[in-house]
């Protein structure tokens, strides 16, 4: 049975806590692929419904209600060519909407096996380098100025 193709509208989560640091996960493939959480709208669903999903699939948190932080932004992103597969033909682009929640570092993680190996906690520079995807750079300092850890000018 071969998976339903994928909507291009997706969610990026960045999970951090309150003191600078940010939850990435690994992939499973490619290797040292690592990314916040992220994942496309499935039909009936609003993209914030798509957020709290993708981080209780990824991560087993859920998230409680006005922990979600909808930041009314998204990014509009080429698909690369290896994975556009997944998308019905002729689709090209993905619209990525950004959110933000904090939880507590010391939250129980649960992976899903079939998509993450592991999973860290990198302060926000670290984290910001190590993502593959410049949105999710972008997402990651976006939150570091939102938050005040580092003014306006640092970047």
């Amino acid at each position: 049975m071969s998976k339903p193709l994928k909507y291009p509208v997706s969610a990026l989560v960045v999970l951090h806590d309150s003191d600078g640091h940010i939850l990435l996960i690994e992939r499973t493939a490619p290797p040292d692929f690592w990314q916040s959480v992220t994942g496309s709208k499935e039909p009936g669903e609003s993209v914030a419904d798509t957020a709290r999903r993708e981080v209780w699939e990824e991560t087993g948190i859920a998230l409680t209600d006005g922990q979600l932080d909808d930041w009314h932004d998204s990014t509009v992103y080429e698909i690369y060519h290896h994975w556009r597969h997944r998308y019905p033909p002729g689709v090209f682009e993905n619209r990525e909407h950004i959110f933000s929640a904090e939880i507590r570092r010391d939250s129980q993680i649960v992976l899903s096996p079939t998509e993450h190996v592991r999973y860290g906690w990198f302060g926000w520079r670290e984290a910001a380098e190590k993502v593959f995807s410049p949105s999710n750079k972008r997402a990651i300092i976006e939150l570091a100025k939102r938050r005040g850890w580092l003014p306006d000018k640092a970047v």
